[in-house]
């Protein structure tokens, strides 16, 4: 492993940076976050950024059990980074690779950093075909020499001169022209970015190709390390007038529909005013829930959650982490406020502005005979593949299909008739919804694709071109149907994930703005519409006579769903909406959510937190403070402004003294000094700026009011240097139960000694009670308890500035605890329960099984060990034998358990059992074992797929047996489990990976394949990512020509194939391989009657096979007199998989109802609101 600074760009190779074309797929993503793909960091970056290449090399490779892999640490601009590779793939058939932070879990809070980095497998037979994903820019290449340029980063990319200063003028652009974005903000809950499909497996693991070398495998790592201006600087509200939506873990789909919708006024308005009630709660209803978020999108200050809306929905967290389609959350949306408006005032608002009407009819060219039918749509789906923009889709959408010869129409009273069938627009909606096909299931790969193609869409679409040509005979010609573009919905990403946001221009002024999530910009035209069109980006040739081969690239980033608004309707769609349109009872409820940080009209009188406005703070008060152990914070929010606190709270303005909090280093808050009398008269706002928060932070207040004898409030006392304002609390061992009692002003020069009789009476006990008293430095008011608890004793006879006890200090106290009695307590004493409050962790339990259906709560401590929890689940499940509780974690995107159970001791305590990535989960999941874990865990259990030799069926046996066991073991066990066709048939066992047979346990004598010996360790075999295969060898069946080689018969691997049309003719490898014997002389139509005859196909698809010679990936079709034994006489192959007999066809087979790498706990779900 080596770590070193890129030499000058002259002296590196070209062929060592090449990238090929092919390799430009899906961008980089956060490990397992399939769901999403963050925003790239659009920041201000320093010039000059260190970076150094680190390259790993990994022996053994294929023969590597653990799921996920680290590097050795590196080091780059001060920081350590590493590695991380899942070399089977992370739950993808593609070898996943990522950058990761080393240092995550001991950084301090709130720590980032910013880097560009590229991620490389080396190619180790050809360096020009390594495989790199990702880009450096590297500073020096603005002041480098033309020719080196050329040199360098035209060899790269094979580019021109003119390419070349194109590029450099774009500097850090050039990213985006790979349509890779490797520039990530690195921060603990996103330490690790990179590649979820890097590289195809069977590509990896294929010798030939070059990546895998001697079972050698060999990565690079390049990383620049950059500074940056925060990312969260960035005021929404303040820059653009706007402000964005939260983000719950895979809800930006969402958010950029709901951004849409809000930003058509009328639609809003419906929704103001759709009936709902003061009794209402948010979560439990729909209406209500996205009128709170409407007001909020129209009010607030800062970002808006959706958290009551998803709730109204009737959604968990799962639902929260699934990414949807934003296509079909519109039409399930738009549908479910359709039923809830009906009976109500604003009844028929979605059909008014989204639903128009097509007719579809059928009409017979030689008969007098016609049949039509009205339909409503609320939005089109249009073709991108095979249309440049918008009309060409429109036109194919009415384009007329001719129903001749074996297609005719039947008609009543004319029997089958040559017909014309067809869609034509009765009329369109004033909100045009277009709904673009990006996505699509293509037949060849079995699989959805995502379609990048280019596809145009105008800022005035007409839909009377031409004559009308989209118009039925029905349609009212007096409505003109020009529009307007108002939004651009943009998906960024590939098939299986990624990112969306919207372009929206509210008001259809020249000014667009881009919605992401949380982040409002403003934007231009070109941004929004051009740069959304999808397709290829060509870098111009300026220079084409030095090199006329243009570089182009895949652009991953374009627009998904269009929303037009009618010309004639855009006065009434784009209308005022204020605050008259909300009801008096919303009114009055947002009102105290503003006062009240969010609590609805009931929780008033509690005094809920702090919802901060720019000229608002948090104020708090003794009686406050008395609410806070263990519940909610409780701040009212108030203008500073003594005259309404008067008003608020009932105190007089000359007995209020307000101190202002600050935030320690050990992230705790305390009261820590009085207001000076400049500053009582000051804003909030420039009070902000005295206690150095920024500029969307809390200011918070503590109001201090003195009670004199009659319970009266009292002007409060002077306060001088030597003064120290400290806070008690009371713990009660017998309640485990810790209290606030009150506040006292000391001297610093007093002791603690001198108001035990003070805090006694606090306290409710005898003047003379002995008490201790303990200084919680790390104890919040809210009690977080984090990072860690300091409780340390306070000694009495010391003074207060001798225990460095400060103003705001907290000081818990009690009775000592009772030596020798027979009442014992859990937590005797306060140092003891505050570590108690710090390690407790309420854990839900699931049953692997059924993980939706049983669920019950275990109160534990953190430091539990695995047999710690495996008896209390034990214990409330009845069971007497703990050790057959096995365990499972929680993997927090998927919101699913992890394929692999958690190892018995493995981990030290229940908090690493509940961390996944840097999350933190509650959740674990139990399965009952029948025998106990730790005598699991010394077998290896293996699944193999049995095939019968007679009958057309594949039954998967469970193999457990001691990991000392061979592979013999194992056929004998499978033997007895089994039926075999013949008595005297023996079992052999193969290895098989992605259709390729790699190992085989029986082989003749004269066979030059890789052996499984019988005698092989079992512990040695990974059947998570190896289908082990297990068939018969028996001497009356078709191996027995295997068993009677002829000394020039050939046993040759045979396997199915087909070509990607996708991917440059790549070849797909699926079905069954297996093996043939060819003899000496023997033709390929001998070859193809004992094949047809072995898979029994029939001759009219058998007549469509093709057939080749395959080495190292690449076919050479063969005739059908070609001899076939001629083509595989090399013997020095690394192995025989290299070479092998292809059949090219279809994959028309059903799929395998088992998959060797199939993740046992995944499922999708479809957009649903239940309520």
């Amino acid at each position: 492993m080596t770590l070193l600074t890129p030499p000058p760009l002259n002296q590196q190779e070209d062929d060592e940076m090449l990238v090929p074309q092919t390799d430009l797929a899906d961008g980089p993503q956060p490990m397992e976050a399939q769901a999403e793909t963050a925003t790239a960091v659009d920041a201000q970056l320093v010039d000059d950024p260190p970076s150094a290449r680190f390259t790993w090399t990994i022996d053994n490779f294929s023969r590597l059990n653990a799921k996920k892999l680290y590097s050795d640490v590196f080091v780059v601009g001060g920081y350590k980074w590493r590695i991380l590779i899942f070399p089977k793939g992370n739950n993808v058939d593609h070898l996943s690779m990522y950058l990761d932070v080393a240092d995550s879990a001991t950084l301090p809070y709130g720590w980032s950093r910013y880097a560009q980095f590229s991620l490389t497998v080396i190619n180790q037979l050809h360096q020009k075909y390594s495989i790199r994903k990702g880009f450096i820019w590297n500073e020096t290449w603005k002041s480098c020499p033309l020719d080196m340029m050329v040199e360098n980063m035209g060899g790269l990319l094979k580019l021109s001169l003119g390419h070349v200063l194109y590029a450099v003028q774009k500097k850090h652009r050039l990213c985006s022209f790979l349509g890779i974005d490797t520039q990530h903000q690195f921060n603990a809950r996103e330490s690790d970015w990179g590649f979820t499909s890097f590289m195809p497996l069977g590509e990896l693991y294929d010798p030939g190709r070059g990546y895998l070398v001697n079972d050698t495998c060999v990565v690079e790592a390049d990383v620049a390390v950059r500074k940056v201006i925060d990312y969260w600087s960035h005021d929404s509200k303040k820059e653009t007038g706007y402000v964005g939506l939260k983000n719950q873990g895979a809800t930006c789909y969402m958010n950029s529909l709901l951004q849409t919708l809000y930003h058509i006024p009328y639609f809003r308005k419906a929704v103001y005013h759709m009936p709902t009630t003061e009794n209402d709660i948010p979560s439990g209803s729909i209406p209500l829930a996205l009128q709170s978020l409407f007001y909020k999108l129209q009010y607030s200050d800062t970002s808006v959650a959706t958290k009551e809306l998803t709730k109204s929905f009737g959604w968990d967290t799962y639902d929260s982490f699934m990414q949807h389609d934003v296509q079909e959350l519109n039409r399930v949306l738009c549908e479910k406020l359709e039923d809830k408006m009906k009976g109500t005032v604003v009844e028929g608002t979605i059909q008014q502005l989204f639903e128009g009407h097509h007719m579809n009819y059928i009409e017979c060219i030689n008969v007098d005979y016609k049949s039509t039918r009205k339909e409503s749509f609320y939005d089109l789906q249009l073709d991108v593949k095979g249309c440049r923009d918008v009309y060409a889709s429109f036109d194919k959408y009415v384009e007329v299909e001719r129903l001749e010869g074996d297609n005719k129409y039947h008609a009543e009273q004319h029997g089958l008739q040559d017909a014309r069938k067809g869609v034509l627009f009765i009329d369109f909606p004033p909100v045009l919804q277009l709904q673009l096909k990006r996505f699509e299931y293509d037949f060849m790969r079995d699989t959805m694709v995502k379609i990048n193609d280019r596809y145009e869409f105008p800022l005035q679409l007409d839909l009377d071109r031409e004559n009308g040509k989209y118009l039925s005979p029905e349609a009212d010609r007096s409505v003109r149907n020009l529009y307007t573009l108002h939004s651009v919905l943009v998906h960024s990403g590939g098939v299986h994930g990624g990112h969306y946001y919207a372009y929206i221009r509210p008001t259809l002024s020249d000014q667009w703005f881009k919605f992401d999530d949380e982040r409002v910009t403003k934007e231009d035209i070109k941004r929004a519409l051009e740069e959304q069109y999808g397709g290829e980006e060509e870098l111009p040739q300026t220079n084409p006579g030095f090199n006329n081969s243009p570089f182009k690239f895949t652009k991953y980033s374009n627009a998904y769903m269009l929303v037009y608004i009618r010309e004639s309707d855009k006065e009434k769609i784009i209308c005022n909406v204020d605050e008259k349109d909300i009801a008096e009872h919303l009114r009055v409820r947002y009102k105290i959510e503003e006062r009240t940080g969010g609590k609805g009209a009931k929780e008033k009188g509690k005094s809920g937190g702090a919802l901060v406005h720019h000229n608002k703070g948090c104020v708090a008060r003794s009686e406050d403070l008395l609410e806070q152990i263990g519940k909610d914070v409780y701040f009212d929010l108030v203008d500073h402004d003594k005259e309404e606190v008067a008003k608020e709270f009932g105190i007089p303005v000359q007995l209020q003294r307000f101190w202002l909090w600050a935030k320690r280093q050990n992230h705790t808050y305390r009261p820590n000094r009085p207001l000076t009398p400049q500053e009582e008269a000051q804003s909030v706002g420039q009070l902000r700026e005295v206690s150095n928060k920024a500029n969307n932070a809390e200011l918070k207040l503590f109001l201090e009011v003195e009670i004199g004898q009659d319970l009266r409030p009292v002007p409060p006392p002077e306060k001088t240097k030597e003064d120290i304002l400290l806070f008690f609390k009371l713990y009660d061992p017998s309640k485990e139960e810790l209290r606030y009692v009150g506040r006292l002003f000391v001297k610093g020069s007093g002791k603690p000694l001198e108001i035990l009789t003070k805090l006694n009476e606090m306290a409710g006990f005898a003047p003379d009670q002995e008490i201790e008293l303990y200084e919680a430095s790390d104890l919040h008011f809210e009690i977080k308890f984090e990072p860690n608890v300091m409780c340390e004793h306070i000694d009495k006879r010391l003074t207060f500035r001798s225990s460095q006890l400060e103003d705001g200090d907290i000081v818990c106290y009690q009775k000592p605890p009772p030596m020798g009695s027979d009442e014992q307590c859990r937590y005797p004493d306060v140092p003891s329960f505050l570590e108690y409050m710090h390690n407790r962790q309420v854990v839900r339990f699931r049953s692997l099984e059924k993980s939706k259906e049983d669920e019950f709560c275990l109160e534990l401590s953190k430091l539990h060990t695995y047999d710690d929890v495996a008896e209390r689940v034990a214990h409330h499940l009845g069971l007497d034998d703990p050790s057959k509780i096995r365990l499972t974690s929680h993997n927090c995107y998927s919101q699913q358990p992890k394929p692999q159970p958690i190892k018995y001791r493995g981990v030290e305590h229940l908090s690493d059992m509940l961390v996944h990535y840097n999350q933190t989960s509650d959740i674990l999941y139990y399965e009952v074992l029948d025998i106990p874990l730790p005598e699991l865990q010394g077998l290896k259990t293996l699944k193999v797929a049995f095939h019968h030799a007679t009958k057309d069926e594949v039954l998967i046996h469970t193999i457990r047996l001691p990991k000392q066991s061979t592979v013999g073991d194992v056929i004998n066990d499978l033997k007895a489990k089994v039926e075999l066709s013949h008595p005297n048939a023996e079992l052999r066992l193969l290895e098989v990976f992605y259709h390729k047979i790699y190992k085989v346990s029986y082989l003749p004598a004269t066979s030059s394949f890789q052996i499984f010996p019988h005698n092989e360790k079992i512990e040695n075999i990974n059947d998570q990512y190896w289908t082990l295969r297990a068939e018969e060898v028996s001497y009356l069946i078709v191996p027995e020509e295997e068993k009677n080689l002829a000394p020039h018969d050939r046993l040759i691997h045979v396997y199915h194939f087909m070509k990607d049309t996708t991917q440059n003719q790549v070849v797909q490898n699926f079905g069954e391989p297996f093996f043939l014997v060819i003899h000496e002389g023997e033709t390929l139509t001998e070859v193809k009657i004992r094949i047809q005859k072995k898979l029994q196909v029939p001759d009219e698809e058998f007549s469509k096979w093709k057939f080749a010679f395959l080495s190292l990936g690449r076919p050479e079709y063969l005739q059908d007199s070609d001899i076939v034994s001629s083509r595989f006489q090399r013997r020095d192959v690394y192995g025989a998989w290299e070479q092998y007999l292809g059949l090219e066809h279809s994959d028309n087979a059903p799929k395998r109802s088992y998959a060797a790498n199939q993740n046992r706990h995944t499922f999708e779900k479809p957009v649903k609101i239940y309520n």
